[in-house]
């Protein structure tokens, strides 16, 4: 039991020791700043940037253009809408989605990328390109 205590006491000597000669960190010291994210940016143009791999593929522009296409929302149409009211789910153009669901449905123009955000009796909320539409059950 004399050794416990001798070590004990050592143990508080040393620690009072120390913050005495403040070898101790100041309690206010500054934080380290965050780090830098990088920023990546697809260019929409020949001026813009380049593809650093095939510098005259026209590839990377391609996308920009396809992603700003409009959309005839005409073209989609509601085939039913089934489920509970908890758990709807949405038929748009033979393809199935339910609340939060991304897909491609097939159009007269072309694939069109949908997000369903909700789904009511009679009429859906959808997101194309960031916009948002309403699709009615029966509206041709």
């Amino acid at each position: 039991m004399k050794t416990f205590l001798k070590i004990f006491l050592a143990v508080i000597a040393l620690v009072s020791t120390r913050s005495a000669t403040g070898t101790e960190p100041p309690k206010n010291a500054a934080t380290a700043p965050a780090p830098v994210r990088s920023t990546f940016v697809v260019p929409t143009n020949f001026r813009e940037g380049r593809d650093p791999f095939y510098p005259e593929s026209t590839r990377p522009y391609e996308a920009a253009v396809a992603a700003n296409k409009t959309v005839e929302i005409t073209t989609l149409a509601i085939k039913g809408i089934s489920g509970s009211p908890g758990h709807r789910l949405v038929i748009i153009n033979n393809h199935t989605f339910g609340i939060g669901d991304e897909g491609d449905v097939l159009t007269s123009s072309g694939r069109v990328h949908i997000r369903c955000t909700e789904i009511r009796a009679d009429s859906v909320a959808i997101e194309i390109n960031g916009q948002r539409h309403e699709l009615h059950l029966g509206a041709q």
